[in-house]
């Protein structure tokens, strides 16, 4: 990267912009917009560390490289579509994935470890990703029926040559004569993909890595040993792209050493319309292990704007609140532990059960002043915001229950209150 400098994308509807923008402004950020994608941002001044802004911390914005926002983008699923990330964490283009598909689109994120898998469900509730479900599984053993994905996301482990800038001691790590292992997981992976996809179905394969093994070599491979077929893509604004290493690969894009983002590569491939034999494997019909609630009925959960939610329908899984996508619902095998979006907590059992919200669960939120909607403080300046985050509480009227958090009308969360006084809800 010739400049150093940070870049982020906007986590908001269009309309809501102005009002992120400006929350980011007030406490000292500059920053510009990037001519790839409507909602990116390059960062011009940085005050304090951007990931402890207001906006980060709300999940207003995401800090992510530039050239990292491209497999989603190039991807492109339309809106209401599903789509499968096969290696999925930390989350930076699982959550865009699931804001380019909107609230009646989909998004289903694998991920084998543990840490990892925790880092990717917690930038999900963060950014409001309630149409994303996730479950701890190696992508190569998905027990996804053959056929049934249009649009899957690829970016497999890699040895990430690309970001030697960030990360100096990358080359050492992947060595030219280590990168062996690497190589056979990808082509397993790219493998398993095409068994999946629907005919038709598109699938974007990338890494962050400059290495011809695991970047246009792997494409020569998916071309003549699966039977893919590359799709050329057209060249984002605002990048300077590398010729390919190899001949015959016209519309792959690598982001040159000295463009502007991280070193990477992108490739898409087509399934081609061939008839996919009938599958064996099982898809979930049993019945799921919590209880489905009506959170209309139960205390608490009558204040909240469950028209916000997409598709499907909220479980109770031992006191644990989530919500579970219908499309989860009807793809997953049985075989598959999966996990819905946080929505919150129930205290009490029976006619007592109370619903208290996530934090985090601002899907929950309805308008400021909406009648039956819960008591909301709305502020126009972030200085109460960030008073409550130092530990301080607010006067408040005194009431029961949560009060959501707005900026200027625009949802930021919930609140927990005690008497007449307002703090940060406990993470």
């Amino acid at each position: 990267m010739p400049n150093e400098f940070r870049t982020f994308r906007l986590v908001c509807d269009k309309a809501d912009t102005t009002i992120v923008e400006d929350l980011l402004k007030a406490q000292g950020f500059s920053f510009e917009p990037e001519p790839f994608y409507a909602m990116a941002r390059k960062l011009t001044h940085e005050p304090f560390p951007l990931g402890e802004s207001l906006a980060a911390r709300f999940g207003l914005i995401y800090i992510q490289d530039r050239s990292s926002m491209l497999p989603p983008l190039l991807l492109a699923p339309p809106k209401g579509s599903a789509v499968l990330d096969m290696c999925s964490a930390p989350g930076s283009k699982t959550s865009l994935l699931s804001r380019l598909v909107g609230r009646d689109g989909f998004v289903f994120a694998s991920e084998p470890s543990a840490d990892r898998l925790g880092t990717l469900r917690a930038n999900l509730r963060r950014t409001g990703s309630v149409n994303a479900a996730t479950a701890k599984v190696e992508a190569q053993k998905l027990p996804f029926p053959d056929c049934s994905w249009d649009y899957i996301q690829l970016d497999p482990p890699c040895s990430g040559w690309g970001t030697v800038d960030k990360n100096p001691k990358v080359m050492e790590l992947w060595s030219e004569s280590k990168t062996g292992p690497l190589v056979t997981l990808q082509k397993a992976l790219l493998t398993k993909a095409e068994a999946m996809l629907s005919p038709g179905g598109s699938v974007l394969f990338s890494t962050c890595t400059t290495n011809i093994e695991e970047n246009e070599e792997q494409v020569a491979w998916a071309v003549e040993e699966l039977g893919l077929e590359l799709v050329p893509l057209a060249e984002p604004k605002g990048f300077v792209f590398g010729d390919p290493l190899l001949p015959g690969m016209d519309g792959v894009l690598r982001v040159a050493e000295d463009s502007d983002g991280q070193g990477f590569f992108l490739a898409r491939f087509r399934k081609k319309d061939t008839e996919c034999a009938e599958s064996s494997e099982e898809v979930q019909k049993r019945a799921l292990p919590g209880q489905r609630i009506d959170l209309r009925k139960v205390e608490g959960g009558k204040q909240m704007n469950l028209d916000n939610l997409p598709p499907g329908e909220v479980y109770d899984f031992g006191g644990k609140v989530f919500f579970l996508h219908d499309e989860a619902v009807e793809r997953v095998p049985a075989s598959l532990r999966w996990q819905g979006a946080l929505l919150g907590k129930l205290v009490g059992r029976g006619e007592r059960a109370k619903f208290l919200p996530d934090g985090a669960a601002k899907v929950l939120l309805s308008e400021p002043g909406l009648k039956g909607g819960p008591d909301v403080l709305d502020v126009e300046e972030p200085l109460p915001i960030e008073q409550m985050l130092s530990g301080q509480s607010l006067s408040f009227k005194p009431g029961k229950g949560p009060v959501g958090l707005f900026y200027r009308g625009l949802p930021l969360g919930w609140l927990s209150r005690k008497g007449r006084r307002l703090m940060m809800s406990s993470k």
